[in-house]
């Protein structure tokens, strides 16, 4: 606990450091609650480089909320793939359609009713409301843990026994009532940039005099590292048909999927979205695969499967192998729902990474 007099010290350092080495961050340029929330749900488990094109490009299509509310979802798919998460997309249109339903197009003040919107948690709120409407709600995320851990000499796994819940004590106890906002930009911009998790940055740290980790000689070791957990290795293999014009075929996103106990479905290693026939191998992959595509395609017999360059994914436990087999067809199968498009841009339908690998390994391989 810091003295009344070192809490006001703490705070107009923080803040002085934030005010002069802040990123210049696209969301940062204004308060406007629609961006600030679009912000908050892209830089969810992303880093800060990879979302900034991804929120330009949003937000240059869909630039007010109402314009998300109204899009066809396979679109707001495709201008969020490659980011991963694909859930953040669907749940932040589904946000949107009741806050245009419900608050008259205005992201709500209320943290109750903040909180009752889809894809947005007690940290996602703070972070909002704080920065949009200068609400006094203090954010606690990673970065902010891991701050506020060091400051105390917190060890331990920091999200067991109670830990979080004192850290989010503290974090109340620290917050500028004054400025809540830049407040908690603050310290979650110590932790991204300098409080990092490893090799921080202690000499540049702007409280670093009030760090009892750093006094203990405690700041690389905390926080504890949490243990991961093992590791399913899966195996794929997709099927590439190709016909004379160098066209492939797309199916579209699953409408139901079956799960067991320890592994995902195939639906959810695609990211539920347009993909290759893809099968999950067991043992043979080819002999499988081929079987699939007789179920797929009756009309297609006797498929020359070319197999290419394999590739490797991860979807978070999940440690993948893609087999994927080329097939040139003189021309595709009847499937109403499938759609075939250039196998050297795909970008006119949301895929996933996994999908886009596939596709560059059936490119190197067809144009060989």
């Amino acid at each position: 606990m810091l003295s009344p007099s070192s809490l006001l010290r703490f705070r107009k350092n923080l803040l002085a450091w934030f005010s002069q080495f802040q990123r210049d961050l696209p969301w940062r340029r204004d308060k406007h609650p629609y961006r600030i929330w679009l912000s908050e749900i892209m830089l969810q488990q992303t880093r800060v480089a990879a979302v900034i094109p991804y929120y330009l490009r949003f937000l240059e299509r869909f630039p007010t909320v109402e314009s998300l509310a109204a899009a066809p979802p396979q679109e707001v798919l495709r201008l969020w793939a490659g980011l991963g998460y694909y859930s953040r997309a669907r749940n932040l249109q589904k946000a949107a359609q009741e806050i245009v339903a419900k608050h008259h197009g205005i992201f709500p003040q209320s943290a109750q009713q903040a909180l009752a919107l889809p894809g947005i948690g007690a940290y996602t709120a703070a972070a909002i409301l704080s920065i949009a409407y200068q609400k006094k709600l203090a954010v606690l995320d990673g970065n902010v843990a891991r701050v506020l851990a060091r400051l105390g000499a917190v060890t331990g796994d920091l999200r067991s026994n109670g830990r979080w819940t004192q850290l989010q004590q503290s974090a109340d106890t620290l917050l500028d009532q004054r400025s809540p906002g830049d407040w908690n930009q603050a310290l979650m911009e110590l932790g991204a940039t300098i409080c990092t998790p490893r090799s921080p940055q202690c000499l540049l740290c702007p409280v670093a005099e009030f760090c009892e980790a750093r006094k203990l000689g405690l700041a690389i070791s905390i926080p504890e590292k949490r243990k991961k957990r093992d590791t399913v290795d899966i195996t794929l293999a997709s099927l590439v048909l190709l016909d004379p014009k160098d066209r492939t075929l797309l199916l579209p996103p699953p409408k139901s999927c079956q799960k067991s106990s320890s592994r995902a479905d195939v639906a959810t290693l695609l990211s539920r979205m347009w993909h290759f026939p893809t099968i999950q191998v067991h043992q043979h992959a080819e002999l499988e695969l081929r079987h699939h595509a007789q179920q797929l395609f009756p009309s297609l017999a006797k498929l020359h499967l070319i197999p290419v360059a394999n590739a490797r994914h991860a979807v978070t436990f999940h440690s993948i192998i893609i087999l994927p087999f080329l097939a040139r067809v003189p021309k595709f199968p009847r499937l109403p729902s499938a759609k075939s498009l250039p196998l050297a841009d795909l970008s006119s339908l949301p895929i996933s990474n996994l999908t886009r690998k596939v596709a560059r390994s059936s490119l190197l391989a067809s144009s060989t």
